[in-house]
C-alpha cells in the first residue's frame, strides 16, 4: 500500500475534503493537502492544478480532489499529461478506473453523495490495482 496522498478541493468540496483527510489520516496514510482551507469561494482550478503536478511528479502517490460537482477539478487535473483523473460516484466506477484505466486521481462529487459515500469510494480507489494486460495498451494510446 502506497501511504502518501494529495489531496485538494474548492470551496464547495471544503468539508467533504476535510473528513476525507480525517478518514485517510486514521488509516494510516500521510496526506498532503493542498487546500483549499475554508468554505470561502475560490477557483478550482488553484487546487486541482498542485494536487495533478504533485502526483505527475511522484507517480507512487494518489490524488483525491473534490469540489461540488466533481467535474471542474476532474477537467483540470487531466490537462497534465499523466494525470488519468476519474470522476466517481459510486464504488463500482472508482474500482473499474483504478482496475481498467489505471487511474491516478479521484475525484469526488460533494454535492450529490454522502461523506460515507465519498470514504467508501476513495477507500476502493485506493486499495485496487490495474490489471494491465489488455488495459495497458489502452491506457498508453490516451497521451497525445
Amino acid at each position: 500500500m502506497n501511504t502518501k496522498i494529495a489531496i485538494g478541493s474548492d470551496h464547495a468540496g471544503f468539508c467533504t475534503k476535510e473528513k476525507i483527510k480525517e478518514f485517510l489520516t486514521k488509516k494510516g496514510y500521510e496526506v498532503e493537502d493542498f487546500g483549499t482551507h475554508s468554505e470561502q469561494s475560490v477557483d478550482y482550478p488553484d487546487y486541482a492544478h498542485p494536487v495533478a503536478a504533485a502526483v505527475e511528479k511522484d507517480m507512487n502517490i494518489k490524488g483525491v480532489l473534490v469540489c461540488g460537482s466533481g467535474v471542474g477539478v476532474c477537467i483540470t487535473a487531466n490537462k497534465h499529461k499523466l494525470i488519468r483523473a476519474a470522476l466517481c460516484w459510486n464504488t463500482e466506477i472508482a474500482e473499474l478506473s483504478r482496475k481498467h484505466n489505471d487511474a491516478n486521481i479521484v475525484c469526488i462529487p460533494a454535492r450529490f453523495i454522502t461523506v460515507e459515500l465519498a470514504e467508501n469510494i476513495v477507500d476502493v480507489f485506493l486499495n485496487t490495482d490495474f490489471e494491465g494486460g489488455r488495459h495497458a495498451n489502452r491506457v498508453k494510446k490516451i497521451c497525445i
